[in-house]
């Protein structure tokens, strides 16, 4: 058994190589390679950029060749985000929203009926929901144990994408040991892309795709809030792609993986706006155009499903008597869906700037985005950056 020691491990070939965090994502990302974005960032352009987000990561990698169901290879792996860190039962405001439905976020119907998000968010692939979601609930009962009534009661949020065309998928490799490995690894500061965690094996615009992130920090007269995204996308379409305005995907074009708008997108919004489920849920719902701006119709194929949660509020939830609590006024939250739009067009470019090329079961290879042929389309069309 691999020991976990560190934020990423990967199982590489059939031997256990630990990679020790080392201050996150190393390589360009695509602000570095001259795509321009609108809006400010914060300091480290990620979701942890609001203050108290955690993010972990399991990743598995093992294998090559033909397909062996229950052996391999093993492209796999879990994400974990934590609202207020692994360390915080603090429940936070919620809202979710599925743009198209053809995927799975449990716990969802709880959130939509109490407004809360209780524990982390958990991103894998589609046929290890069910074994992410027991182990978060035993990971959960170890830290904190049953509440002062006795009681021990969880419905964990489980989110998922299908990596089947390079994974596994049927062999089941996320294990418990791996689910806790992600909650204990999680922290704050940079956050590991592209083939990592639940993202290793996924696709996007038929280019890698896998884990991305970004944030913006609002101007002063708007409140100053920060607002952070993280998808894990596995979607689309290539001669959909389009980055900064640019038909990317049609200028770099390849070979063909898919033949039609399969996959799906799990997006995570933070932010530490003070904000109540109902215009958190209107949050939610602003993804859909940051997808838009990247060239996502979210076809039938696609389960394209969102969580947004505010960090604002501690103790909301844990008071047993009349609390008061801040909103900010409908009327002042149009800083917030603008930002939100941003960052997740950003978030998805991050993704597919960071992942690597990789060679799946039977051989099967998806490329990765093309670092220099992406400058040179920006250039072509005048939105190189630098």
């Amino acid at each position: 058994m691999m020991k976990r020691i560190c934020a990423v491990s990967v199982v590489l070939a059939g031997w256990a190589i630990l990679m020790p965090f080392a201050g996150g994502q190393t390589g360009p990302r695509a602000r570095d390679l001259g795509a321009p974005f609108d809006g400010v960032p914060g300091a480290l352009n990620a979701i942890t950029d609001v203050k108290g987000v955690e993010v972990g990561h399991t990743t598995l990698i093992s294998g090559d060749g033909a397909l062996k169901v229950g052996v391999g290879p093993v492209r796999t792996g879990v994400t974990a985000v934590f609202p207020r860190g692994k360390d915080s039962s603090d429940l936070v405001f919620a809202g979710w929203f599925t743009l198209n439905g053809n995927g799975e976020m449990t716990g969802t119907t709880w959130v939509e009926e109490s407004g809360f998000l209780e524990g982390p968010v958990m991103i894998t692939n589609t046929h290890s929901v069910g074994t992410v979601r027991d182990a978060v609930i035993a990971w959960r009962l170890k830290h904190g144990g049953p509440d002062k009534e006795g009681y021990s009661w969880s419905l964990p949020v489980v989110a998922e994408t299908w990596d089947g065309y390079l994974n596994d998928t049927n062999g089941f490799h996320v294990k418990p040991e791996d689910v806790f490995h992600a909650l204990d690894s999680a922290h704050g500061g940079p956050v590991e892309e592209g083939n990592v965690g639940g993202g290793t094996g996924m696709i996007c615009n038929e280019f890698k795709g896998g884990i991305g992130t970004a944030s913006r920090v609002l101007a002063a007269k708007y409140g100053g809030y920060t607002v952070g995204v993280l998808v894990q996308c596995n979607y689309g379409q290539r001669d959909q792609l389009r980055i900064a305005g640019v038909p990317v995907g049609r200028e770099i074009g390849g070979a063909s993986v898919w033949d039609d708008d399969v996959g799906s997108i799990i997006v995570v919004v933070a932010t530490d706006a003070p904000l109540i489920p109902t215009q958190l849920k209107r949050v939610a719902k602003r993804v859909s155009l940051g997808l838009g701006r990247d060239g996502s119709y979210s076809g039938d194929g696609s389960g394209d499903i969102f969580i947004a949660f505010s960090t604002a509020n501690a103790g909301a939830a844990s008071a047993n008597h009349a609390t008061q609590i801040s909103m900010l006024p409908n009327d002042d939250i149009n800083p917030i869906f603008l930002a939100t739009v941003q960052a997740t067009e950003e978030a998805v470019v991050n993704a597919m700037v960071a992942a690597k090329t990789m060679t799946g079961i039977n051989g099967h290879t998806v490329v990765a985005l093309p670092h220099d042929r992406l400058r040179e389309v920006l250039q072509k069309y005048n939105r190189l950056a630098k």
